[in-house]
């Protein structure tokens, strides 16, 4: 590899005869700072002690003489100095100012870190804004001027809360840069500041411009630029824009060369470009990479880097490093949005949030006690909540979880007070119970010797401390919907980092982390538009044209510093992997960055330049029809479940898709319970038909008349919700979704009875059964072993003499759906299933009551109107003949379950 900018630096700086550790070193980053230590120790041939290496921020607040603080205690001072200010009179809730405070934050940061006279630039803002303004009636209404206020507050606000901050030596990064600029006469007057040396800046910020500037023409310090003369002496490529204006405007370089230019950029490389779909592919492709390079030598490794232009895709890339590879260091943390930790803390703020005096929404229980933190807690306690309640929610089908329903969980009672606390709480106590819950599992993993969780829990330990600490000294209380703002925030801001050695094995780590470092071979990940660069987002409320005028940065000189970390990435490694996402998305990033279609065409480069696409390869296999063979213990369980009885259903079943009989009938697996928010179709079934069979009980064995019949209408509300009640225990049908479910049952009832006593004008009926449960032995001799066929008839009644059987459907039946022309599409198509168990209940009948001629037909409540639906296959009435044939397609279906030489085989539904 060629000789590494710092290396570079070190041996120019002897080559001058300065004694390296007498110099003080100021970086961009402190991770630079660890690599140049170590490029010293291997210069020096004596021992010596280290010189001062620094990170530009940590300088900088050593010249200003206030420390920073962090984005939480900023928000919240903010809020307390916007909340005090007289110049509004309408203040935004701590939730709504959440939206927008964390911009202004960033506008104030950017105003000051560019020397720019806030007095200006917010006035011009407020200008802008009154302009701006959407109405265009002459007398303001109370929510433009409250609107208008704010803006025009923007200088007293900022005037008041930097005077709040200073007063307290405390400081957001702006300023600090501002503080700094102001004392620097007097911090180099009061320290003896002689020999600085610069290394590796490219995108100053006003203030640091000044700073650098200053140390550089009142002491005998230097400055380092890593740049390649390729990009310098081209006047339009972004990778050179800033050290370019450098070198024209600063009059340090009126006489002076500037120091760090190269020509490493077009020396040989192999530099591979490959398009990849989606993330985790990428992912997965770059696992390959490693793998390969490992393969070839051990210490191959040893001089890589993995760069992530996209930092989401940490998870997938860690879990896609090869076992092979030993070691490697993470330079990057992983936010502490991004771990199981933070949703089990957020699933119990959303718990906390939903509990409506004492009840506790079934979703939200079921989510936080799903969680492998929540189980993790409960598997330790003497009763395991988070197995028991979810099973009750389910059973009784709970909408919601009362306090009533937790006090039968005596064995986990004290942790069940702090999950689920009977009064709702303030933000405070909810930290506070965070706290307590860390400290049970900490326990648990202690026990465990479960470094890694551990790690996570005093991370989230410090934070909630942090956010405690906060809130204490606040002068408001934030309510929990304000603190789950802010808790989301924290969660993006804050990380988990992993603790490595820093100078060996594979290096993963971001863009700004690879400033100043350079790798024999390096991996870049997500190089599409908008990933980087990262294109037009713009959080700011200065708009475009103000920035320009004011020289505060837009996205264009965003883009140009990523277009230098790119090229600076690149310029001195001998092996580049550039990879991309193939399938834009709006989200993750659009088409391959330009980034790539300027290496592409750049005639002087493009020789090295491979660029191909990858994807996974991809067989299509014709999927194989699922079958299950007739083993001798599966016929012995056919034979069983024949004994017991086949019912309509289960033949039907059978009809529908042979696998499913299996599934359901033999194997018995039948659907996961669930809570029912809305009702299930069968449920709603159920109610009508027990409804029924409570209101026609009294009536069996008697004629309906007109008088026993409407007196069934009064009875309807009160069967009704019996057995609501009886179905859904959990459920209130006095409100919502319920609620209209229960006035449907009540108008199907209400609409049959009615259409009951239109028919009793013209026929005479009596009910003969309800309910009843039919079971009849079949003469089957191929068979060795008892076939039973049982049923249960909705009812039985005598219509003008003739014997009919109704069954009840609550879903849409079709007159076609009860006629066949076709017998042998009774026992292939399912649409013919209800002609079928039609079939099937009467020929119990005949088979118990020697009936010779019968009527069996539907009511579909979906469409009473059409009346009663008989099955018809030539004629209304079912004979002995087609009872007779269909005994003989019966047989067939059960003989074919039942033939071990036929499997159940899957048809596609």
């Amino acid at each position: 590899m060629h000789q590494s900018f710092l290396e570079y630096v070190l041996a120019d700086l002897t080559k001058k005869e300065m004694a390296i550790e007498s110099l003080t070193f100021i970086l961009p980053s402190k991770r630079s700072g660890t690599f140049l230590k170590k490029h010293i120790s291997n210069t020096l041939t004596k021992n010596s002690f280290s010189p001062k290496i620094l990170a530009i921020e940590d300088f900088v607040e050593d010249i200003s003489g206030i420390t920073s603080t962090s984005s939480i205690d900023l928000l919240i001072q903010l809020y307390a100095v916007y909340k005090a200010s007289k110049t509004i009179a309408s203040h935004d809730d701590f939730n709504t100012f959440l939206k927008w405070g964390q911009t202004l934050l960033q506008d104030f940061n950017e105003i000051d870190r560019y020397l720019i006279p806030a007095k200006d630039i917010l006035n011009y803002l407020s200008a802008i804004k009154e302009l701006n303004h959407w109405s265009l009636k002459k007398e303001k209404t109370t929510l433009i001027q409250n609107y208008l206020q704010l803006w025009g507050s923007l200088e007293h606000l900022y005037d008041s809360f930097t005077t709040h901050l200073i007063a307290q030596k405390k400081g957001y990064q702006g300023l600090i840069y501002r503080k700094a600029n102001e004392n620097l006469v007097s911090y180099c007057e009061a320290n003896q500041i002689d020999s600085l040396v610069f290394i590796g800046f490219n995108a100053l910020n006003t203030a640091e411009s000044n700073i650098i500037q200053h140390f550089l023409t009142h002491t005998n310090s230097q400055i380092y630029w890593d740049i390649d003369s390729h990009f310098l002496e081209d006047t339009v490529h972004d990778a050179g824009l800033f050290i370019r204006d450098y070198k024209k405007l600063w009059p340090y370089y009126q006489d002076k060369n500037l120091a760090g230019a190269h020509n490493t950029f077009l020396s040989p490389k192999n530099v591979s470009v490959t398009g990849v779909p989606k993330s985790i592919s990428q992912a997965k492709y770059v696992g390959e990479i490693l793998r390969g390079i490992q393969s070839k030598s051990a210490n191959g490794l040893k001089n890589t880097a993995l760069v992530l232009a996209d930092e989401s895709l940490l998870n997938p890339i860690l879990q896609a490093v090869p076992n092979e590879v030993n070691e490697v260091n993470i330079t990057m943390g992983l936010p502490l949005n991004k771990t199981v930790l933070y949703s089990f803390f957020l699933s119990f703020l959303e718990l906390n949030i939903s509990n409506i005096g004492k009840r506790w929404f079934y979703k939200d229980v079921l989510e936080f006690l799903s969680n492998p933190y929540s189980v993790s807690i409960s598997s330790s306690q003497q009763i395991d909540f988070a197995k028991e309640i979810p099973r009750d929610i389910k059973q009784n089908n709970r909408l919601h979880l009362s306090s009533k329903n937790l006090s039968k969980y005596v064995g986990a009672s004290k942790i069940l007070e702090v999950m689920f606390p009977l009064k709702p709480i303030s933000s405070l106590q909810w930290v506070d119970n965070c706290l307590l819950l860390i400290q049970d599992l900490k326990k648990i993993f202690t026990e465990q010797k479960n470094a890694q969780e551990l790690e996570s829990l005093y991370r989230f330990y410090t934070l909630f401390n942090q956010l405690r600490t906060h809130l204490d000294s606040a002068d408001f209380r934030p309510g929990l919907k304000s603190l789950k703002s802010l808790f989301k925030q924290l969660a993006v801001m804050e990380t988990l980092d992993f603790i490595g050695e820093p100078l060996s094995g594979l290096q993963i780590m971001g863009m700004l982390e690879s400033r100043n470092l350079d790798f024999e071979t390096v991996i870049l990940t997500s190089v599409n538009e908008g990933i980087l660069p990262s294109g037009k987002s713009n959080n700011s409320f200065i708009p475009f044209d103000v920035k320009r005028e004011y020289g505060l940065p837009t996205y264009k000189e965003k883009d140009a510093i990523y277009t230098y970390h790119f090229y600076r990435l690149i310029q001195r490694a001998k092996n580049i992997h550039i990879i991309y996402n193939t399938e834009p998305d709006v989200l993750e990033g659009g088409e391959k960055s330009r980034l790539i279609s300027q290496l592409l065409t750049d005639t002087n480069f493009s020789k090295y330049v491979t660029h191909s696409i990858a994807s996974p390869k991809v067989k299509i296999s014709p999927t194989p029809v699922t079958e299950v063979s007739k083993s001798q213990l599966l016929l012995k369980d056919i034979a069983t479940f024949a004994d017991k009885g086949f019912s309509p259903t289960s033949l039907t079943n059978y009809i529908r898709n042979p696998l499913e009989f299996y599934k359901k009938n033999i194997l018995k697996i039948n659907d996961v319970p669930e809570v029912e928010e809305t009702i299930a179709a069968n449920t709603f079934g159920t109610i009508v038909h027990d409804s029924l069979e409570e209101l026609y009980q009294p009536l069996i064995n008697k004629i309906l008349t007109l008088e026993n019949t409407s007196n069934l209408t009064a009875r309807i509300p009160e069967a009704v919700k019996t057995h609501f009640n009886k179905n859904l225990p959990g459920v209130d049908i006095l409100k919502g979704k319920f609620l209209l479910v229960y006035n449907v049952v009540l108008k199907y009832l209400q609409n049959f009875i009615e259409q009951e006593i239109e028919q009793l004008e013209n026929h005479q009926i009596k009910i003969l059964g309800l309910e009843e449960r039919f079971v009849v032995q079949l003469n089957i001799p191929e068979l060795d072993f008892p076939i039973k066929l049982k049923g249960t008839l909705d009812r039985v009644d005598l219509i003008d003499g003739v014997t009919r059987i109704i069954d009840y459907k609550t879903g849409k039946v079709e007159p076609r759906n009860v006629k066949i022309t076709d017998w042998q599409e009774l026992i292939s198509n399912y649409d013919k299933s209800k002609a079928f168990q039609l079939l099937c209940y009467a020929f119990l009948y005949s088979k118990k009551h020697n009936a010779n001629l019968l009527q069996a037909g539907i009511y579909s409540f979906k469409n009473l109107s059409q009346g009663f639906l008989p099955f018809n296959s030539n004629g209304t009435n079912i004979d002995p003949d087609t009872l007779n044939t269909f005994e003989g397609y019966l047989k067939g279906i059960i003989l074919e379950i039942c033939n071990p030489n036929i499997p159940f085989t899957e048809k596609k539904v």
